[in-house]
């Protein structure tokens, strides 16, 4: 969703996709519907209350994003992912990080510092008492506050796309990743963009999101020496 499309009144209809795609996309991302995953037409239709013709308009977008493919006279199914055939979009991933306190960047208000300090105390939290599914879902709603500074419609665009197509990968990886580490890590980097958010360092910001997303893939090629 571009930020004009967000500053028009919202029609029921478009509230309706909206509701659609992001519920799906979440159940993507999150590996309740795991790759491979053949997602059902009539189920969704019956489960949303709506009928197919919206709810194809959500899967087109979804597949135009790279989330599902569909499979002419058989259906459509959610794609598979491996790192090795992301490294390409992580490397875009890093650069285009760096423009996000570069280009047009929307300055934080008190309101969204303290949304910031509430993620990073249920990040604490979570560091007592480490869970990989809400981890992946407070990593998503970190992402999207991230989302929020960029002024910029196409750096935001693409930066949204981007990141829910390589968000599974880590969710993959949990198995051989020691979890606490991570969440330490994430933590830290919460921590630091909220100190840069505070004395207004947005430049800054961009920095940190490339620097972890760096060592966030180092880590994670440990265990897929095919993409060193």
């Amino acid at each position: 969703m571009t930020l004009v499309e967000e500053t028009r009144p919202k029609t029921i209809a478009r509230e309706r996709f909206d509701t659609i795609y992001l519920a799906l996309r979440d159940r993507i991302c999150l590996l309740d519907y795991e790759p491979g995953t053949r997602l059902g037409e009539e189920e969704l239709a019956r489960e949303f209350g709506v009928s197919r013709t919206p709810l194809r308009r959500v899967l087109s977008r979804l597949e135009a994003e790279g989330l599902v493919e569909s499979r002419h006279g058989v259906g459509t199914f959610v794609t598979t992912v491996d790192l090795a055939g992301l490294i390409e979009t992580y490397k875009l991933r890093m650069e285009l990080a760096v423009l996000i306190g570069r280009l047009d960047p929307l300055p934080r208000s008190a309101e969204d510092l303290a949304r910031l300090r509430a993620l990073l105390e249920e990040g604490e939290d979570l560091r007592a008492h480490p869970d990989a599914r809400r981890y992946a879902r407070l990593n998503m709603l970190f992402f999207q506050e991230i989302v929020l500074m960029i002024g910029n419609t196409p750096l935001r665009e693409i930066t949204e796309r981007l990141y829910y197509l390589t968000h599974r990968i880590w969710l993959t990886s949990v198995p051989r990743l020691n979890l606490s580490c991570e969440i330490e890590v994430f933590n830290r980097e919460m921590a630091d963009t909220l100190a840069a958010l505070e004395i207004g360092d947005l430049e800054a910001v961009g920095h940190i999101r490339r620097s972890h997303i760096s060592m966030s893939v180092r880590r994670m090629s440990q265990f897929a020496p095919e993409t060193a």
